[in-house]
């Protein structure tokens, strides 16, 4: 075999090798990639979680006042478990004494959690202002305050994240905002503007938001 031979034989051994080393790079890159997206998938519920068992803990604590402006978004997967968890504090905490209450942002899915708190003994009240969709924050006697921040900017978005902050001062201007949120209808009055535009009936709504259709026609007057 000549050199020339030789050295073209070895050059596509060479070129083999490549290809294969290159494939197996390509396909440990996927894998690398989807274990981070994993681990980013994780640590998102994780927080979660993290925030949802803050408020948890914080209202545990109180002795006057719960206050929160919260999403109220229909609770699914692991967040229906959370939401039961807070339901019976709301009812744990109100049988003490505890004035629960709180604002929701003006959509007709928010009905589901809203009634769910209601029922558990929270004041419930509904906004269109500007503040309900932009900031998520429970008040516990004017002291310590627990904001939920979400991944991205939105309305509509689902709180990710959460900080727990013991100050007086943050609560006092938190709940000042809360209180001159405008146009705040109740749970019954919001009800009833919501079968008003759409002329559901109340087995339509029973049935739409979860919600016992005797109890939307006793509500609903």
């Amino acid at each position: 075999m000549t050199l020339e031979a030789g050295l073209l034989a070895l050059e596509s051994l060479l070129l083999v090798f490549t290809i294969i080393l290159l494939f197996y790079s390509i396909k440990e890159g996927k894998q690398r990639d989807k274990l981070i997206m994993e681990v980013g998938k994780a640590t998102k519920v994780l927080t979660r979680q993290e925030y949802f068992l803050s408020i948890i803990d914080s209202m545990m604590d109180a002795k006057e006042e719960i206050i929160g402006c919260i999403t109220g978004r229909p609770p699914a997967g692991d967040d229906r478990k959370m939401t039961r968890d807070i339901v019976a504090n709301i009812e744990r905490m109100t049988k003490k004494g505890v004035h629960v209450k709180y604002l929701l942002p003006k959509f007709p899915d928010r009905l589901h959690v809203g009634y769910q708190y209601m029922k558990a003994g929270a004041e419930i009240l509904f906004s269109s202002c500007l503040m309900v969709h932009n900031i998520r924050f429970t008040i516990i006697d004017d002291r310590t305050v627990v904001i939920g921040i979400p991944e991205i900017t939105g309305e509509k978005e689902a709180t990710r994240k959460g900080f727990r902050i013991p100050s007086e001062g943050l609560a006092m201007v938190l709940k000042n905002y809360f209180n001159s949120c405008e146009k705040q209808t109740s749970f019954q009055d919001y009800l009833k503007e919501v079968i008003q535009q759409t002329g559901a009936t109340p087995e339509h709504i029973a049935r739409e938001f979860q919600i016992e259709a005797e109890e939307i026609r006793r509500l609903a007057g």
